[in-house]
């Protein structure tokens, strides 16, 4: 320190320190930074998913938010700008997304979070605009909307990611990469169980003193606040269940087995809410084959929003092994059958935890020969427990930095959204449906 630092300049830099320390992080972070990667980001639609993905967001670096559109004015805007603020980023809110793109000149990307209806006219303004995109899942309600996105960033050069977090999840890409392509320890894959199960429960309110006047939600496109709280059950605003979550995994099927479906035939309905404010099924049970290179897989999914039993989860069974995954950490495991090659060479390389102790009968227990031991489970070596989506948006902020290529672009959202669409069409036929391989490719 200099030796003529005088009294008073010493009280100054101390008071300028401990202000320093007493800020939140993510400023203090920001603005020791204030590097050539920092990225200037909106959000349209700051609903319960829109908020899933800011606070994500929140804890990554290099991220400075400007702005913040949502129609519920006095209720998710302001809340989330004032979260922000809180946080040291300077933002606007807004609750038309055209005044927003009119009015903020330097964003780099934008996150949208907004009905399923309204993600095509959303992302492709913003592409139109020359901003990068992420979008949620599922890309579009419908596959024209689906459609015109891919098309619109293909004129405009932007990047448009899909919300399929799974795709940027290290424990999924571990599992893809060391053993399904390289160890091949699951042998070839026949049989794929997926599920996501939810408990009943009641349509979502909202505060009666901040309902949005009744014109407001008629120029948005919804016909009630409970229309506009659970647009999820409505037809012309989402998908229901299968859509909402079965798109999560589906997905996956596509990526694991690197092909398409061949065909869909499903069974559903609106089972156990009333049909008038669920006007999608409650449950749907659907197969779906798939010709891969090894030969014919088939792939039985379901989601039930009456029961939560075993919750969500993907389950790869092979002639010499089983993958089970999920996206919750505490669950999943790889299990060896008993004909298969030893693994301990992928034990070794890293591919797979040393299996837990194997499970035996008790002494002078006979199996009937109709029973078998379950085999010792394998654990999936890496940890992860940041936000199920950070990783995802982190891998959408590189893309724009021309770090990294997009792990869900345009083209990987249209082919998994021509996938899902058609299950609710096979439940409404009621019959087998089959696709045309031109179906995925635009």
């Amino acid at each position: 320190m200099n030796q003529n630092l005088n009294r008073r300049d010493f009280i100054k830099i101390g008071t300028a320190a401990g202000a320093a320390l007493l800020m939140p992080p993510i400023i203090r972070s920001q603005e020791a930074s204030g590097s050539s990667d920092d990225l200037n980001i909106a959000l349209i639609g700051a609903g319960a998913q829109g908020e899933v993905l800011l606070n994500a967001c929140l804890k990554s670096k290099g991220i400075r938010f400007r702005a913040v559109c949502d129609i519920w004015a006095d209720y998710n805007l302001k809340k989330s700008v004032n979260l922000l603020k809180k946080y040291g980023h300077q933002v606007n809110g807004y609750e038309d997304y055209r005044d927003m793109l009119a009015k903020e000149k330097d964003l780099d990307g934008v996150i949208v979070a907004t009905p399923d209806f309204w993600h095509a006219p959303h992302a492709i303004a913003c592409l139109e605009a020359g901003i990068h995109v992420y979008c949620e899942k599922e890309m579009s309600n419908t596959l024209a909307g689906a459609r015109r996105m891919v098309e619109a960033a293909k004129r405009t050069g932007k990047l448009l990611q899909i919300g399929h977090q799974r795709r940027s999840n290290p424990r999924y890409i571990h599992a893809y990469e060391k053993i399904i392509k390289a160890s091949k320890a699951l042998g070839r894959i026949t049989t794929i169980n997926g599920q996501w199960n939810r408990a009943v429960q009641p349509d979502i309110g909202w505060p009666k003193k901040y309902a949005i006047p009744p014109q407001i939600l008629r120029k948005y496109g919804f016909e009630s606040m409970h229309q506009f709280r659970n647009w999820r059950w409505f037809k012309g605003l989402g998908g229901g269940a299968i859509i909402d979550l079965g798109s999560h995994q589906i997905d996956i099927f596509n990526w694991f087995l690197e092909a398409q479906p061949k065909s869909v035939m499903a069974s559903g309905g609106t089972d156990y809410y009333d049909k008038k404010d669920h006007q999608w099924y409650d449950t749907v049970l659907a197969i779906y084959e798939y010709e891969t290179k090894e030969g014919m897989v088939r792939a039985f999914y379901q989601t039930l929003t009456t029961n939560s039993s075993q919750g969500y989860f993907e389950n790869f069974m092979g002639d010499q092994g089983t993958l089970n995954i999920s996206e919750s950490a505490s669950r999943g495991g790889v299990y060896r059958e008993p004909s298969a090659p030893d693994w301990q060479k992928w034990v070794d390389l890293g591919y797979l935890l040393a299996p837990k102790e194997e499970t035996k009968p008790e002494p002078g227990v006979v199996l009937d020969v109709r029973e078998t031991v379950a085999p010792p489970q394998h654990g999936i070596p890496v940890d992860f427990n940041d936000p199920y989506h950070k990783p995802h948006l982190e891998n959408f902020f590189n893309a724009i930095r021309g770090k990294e290529k997009l792990n869900c672009p345009a083209e990987i959202g249209y082919e998994t959204a021509v996938t899902v669409l058609k299950v609710n069409e096979a439940v409404e036929t009621g019959r087998k449906l089959t696709f045309s391989p031109n179906e995925f490719f635009i």
